[in-house]
């Protein structure tokens, strides 16, 4: 199939091939079929028609963090959004921001326009449209305080918009995971502040992450959910998981809720780690631990059907 001749009308770049190992955060992945960074919503409506002419399937980046794609790649192709989608609007209290733009932008502009609320994302290494997809929190917050609405797209290229209430939003969910939607961009009402106050809250979650998370390493984020009554991090710690590694996939020394690549790590090495880990924690402490990170191998999504990461 030729794949840039398909798509050579549209505002987008088309990419063959792609290693997806450059476009997540764990720093692993096979080749996939196609890589379409798309500028604006008319390309991508065209888009979208064009994989459901040719029967391609499709998955949806922001980041690619909380992503675990496959050595062996993705049979189809892979959507990052750009241009367009990292647009930042500002209206008083109000900001209405692109699904593409990364979440360390977006609190940058907060705090030059002295908008207090989402100074717990500062850090998150995620794209604002995967904090909207699984209500990301930190630090006693989420993202759903925030949201006014979401406006979204289906596969047939109809738009929605979603209040707060009809975006389900609960702990590290929303809609989202449950429907087909791809998030294009959602308004947020966040609170005037003081500048200093918000700079200084900022620096302070940043420097807890650094001190805390093993940032050194490529990695995808906190690893599991918190089970209802516990903390992740501290049921794998309890297990003396800490430091135990598959090839070169490991438990982090420093923070046991996270799983690092310590250099050539497989996706084959992490998800033997990661089955290892929800044994051990089963067995020893009677819970069962869920994943955040989605899994993305041959077309397929494991685990979770989450679209935007």
């Amino acid at each position: 199939m030729n794949y840039s001749e398909i798509f050579k009308d549209l505002n987008c770049n088309v990419k063959i091939n792609e290693m997806m190992s450059s476009h997540t955060t764990f720093k692993i992945g096979g080749m996939a079929d196609l890589f379409l960074e798309v500028n604006d919503l008319d390309s991508l409506k065209k888009v979208l028609c064009l994989l459901k002419s040719h029967d391609i399937p499709f998955f949806i980046i922001g980041n690619g963090s909380n992503l675990l794609v496959d050595d062996e790649g993705y049979n189809g192709a892979i959507i990052k959004l750009t241009g367009d989608f990292e647009k930042i609007y500002i209206d008083g209290e109000y900001i209405e921001c692109g699904s593409g733009c990364k979440l360390s932008k977006l609190c940058t502009k907060c705090l030059e326009n002295s908008l207090t609320g989402l100074e717990f994302a500062y850090g998150i290494p995620g794209s604002f449209g995967g904090a909207i997809f699984m209500n990301a929190g930190a630090y006693g917050n989420e993202i759903k305080e925030f949201v006014e609405y979401v406006k979204c797209i289906d596969d047939d290229g109809n738009i929605y918009k979603l209040s707060n209430d009809e975006c389900k939003f609960d702990y590290r969910k929303s809609v989202f995971s449950e429907n087909n939607f791809i998030i294009i961009s959602a308004k947020l009402k966040l609170s005037n502040g003081k500048y200093e106050d918000i700079k200084n809250k900022m620096q302070d979650f940043i420097s807890r992450r650094k001190s805390k998370q093993p940032l050194e390493y490529p990695s995808a984020g906190s690893f599991f959910k918190c089970p209802t009554g516990y903390h992740a991090s501290a049921l794998i710690d309890e297990c003396g998981l800490k430091g135990f590694r598959i090839g070169d996939a490991a438990v982090s020394s420093k923070h046991a809720g996270f799983v690092v690549n310590l250099g050539n790590a497989s996706s084959k090495d992490i998800i033997n780690l990661q089955s290892e880990i929800i044994s051990k924690v089963e067995t020893q402490k009677n819970v069962l631990l869920d994943t955040e990170v989605i899994h993305l191998k041959n077309g397929i999504v494991k685990d979770n059907s989450q679209r935007i990461l």
